[in-house]
C-alpha cells in the first residue's frame, strides 16, 4: 500500500462542521524507515501521539454527517499542529524522552519533512474548509493525564480558543452543565499558538472554530471513543446553533 500523510473520510457528507486530527497516529514514514529509535513504549506515549482522538474524531464526523481529515505522520516526525517557524516543529527531546532520530536531523531534513508530509496535509486541509461556503472546525485532540514530574491535571475535557470564542462560549457552558464533568477553558494549553492548525485554517479566515481536548484515558478503548464521539455531537449542534450568523 502506498504511504499517504493524511487521510479524507466522509468527504461528501453535508454536515456543518469539518472535524480535524493533527496528532491521529504515532506513523513514522517508509521513507524514515518506520522508526525514529524510540521504545515501543514512548511511541505509545503521548509524545508520539494524542492517544484515543482518532477514534473519537471519527465517531463525533460521523455523528455530525461531517468530513473528517486526520494526519497519519507522528508529531515527533514534525508536528502538523505548529507554525512552520516554531521551534517546537521538530522535537529533539519530549517529557524527558530523547528522540534518535530527530537529533542529527538538520534544516534540509525539517524542510524535507515539511515537503513531504507537513504541507500536504494543510495543503488537503485548506482544499477541504475552501470547498465548504460556511463551515465550523472542529479539531480533536487528547492529552495525559500527567507529564513527569508534574501535578495530575484534573480535567475531563478542555475547550481551547483564542480570541474567536464564538463557539467554544456556548459549547463549555454546556459542557459545564453536565454534573460528571470537569471542564477546562484553555486548558491544560494556552488557546492559540501563532501559526497552529486554528490559527491557519480558522481565525485567518474568519472560520467558526474550536479546539477539543480529552484526557486520554477516558478514551482507551474504541468503545469509551465512540462513546465520547456520539456524546460530542449533540452538544457541539446545539452551540453552533448559538453562534450568532
Amino acid at each position: 500500500m502506498t504511504y499517504t500523510p493524511y487521510h479524507i473520510e466522509g468527504g461528501g457528507r453535508k454536515g456543518r462542521f469539518l472535524v480535524t486530527c493533527d496528532h491521529a497516529t504515532n506513523t513514522v514514514p517508509p521513507d524514515l524507515g518506520g522508526s525514529l529509535g524510540l521504545p515501543e513504549e514512548d511511541m505509545a506515549r503521548h509524545i508520539a501521539y494524542d492517544v484515543g482522538a482518532l477514534g473519537v474524531a471519527q465517531a463525533l464526523a460521523e455523528a455530525l454527517d461531517s468530513p473528517l481529515i486526520w494526519a497519519d505522520f507522528s508529531r515527533l516526525v514534525i508536528d502538523p499542529n505548529r507554525g512552520e517557524d516554531d521551534p517546537t516543529l521538530l522535537m529533539r527531546l519530549y517529557d524527558g524522552s530523547v528522540i534518535p532520530g530527530n537529533r542529527q536531523a538538520c534544516g534540509v531534513e525539517k524542510e524535507r519533512r515539511l515537503n513531504a508530509y507537513y504541507r500536504p496535509y494543510h495543503g488537503a486541509l485548506e482544499s477541504l474548509a475552501a470547498s465548504r461556503r460556511e463551515v465550523a472546525i472542529v479539531a480533536v485532540h487528547s492529552f495525559t493525564r500527567q507529564l513527569r514530574g508534574r501535578p495530575s491535571r484534573p480535567w475531563h475535557v478542555g475547550i481551547l480558543h483564542a480570541w474567536d470564542a464564538r463557539l467554544s462560549d456556548p459549547l463549555i457552558a454546556r459542557l459545564e452543565a453536565e454534573p460528571d464533568l470537569t471542564v477546562g477553558r484553555n486548558e491544560p494549553y494556552p488557546g492559540h499558538l501563532p501559526g497552529d492548525s486554528i490559527d491557519r485554517h480558522a481565525l485567518r479566515h474568519g472560520r467558526v472554530n474550536t479546539l477539543i481536548e480529552l484526557r486520554n484515558d477516558l478514551i482507551e478503548t474504541g468503545q469509551t471513543q465512540k462513546q465520547w464521539g456520539e456524546r460530542l455531537a449533540p452538544v457541539l449542534d446545539a452551540a453552533l446553533d448559538e453562534v450568532p450568523e
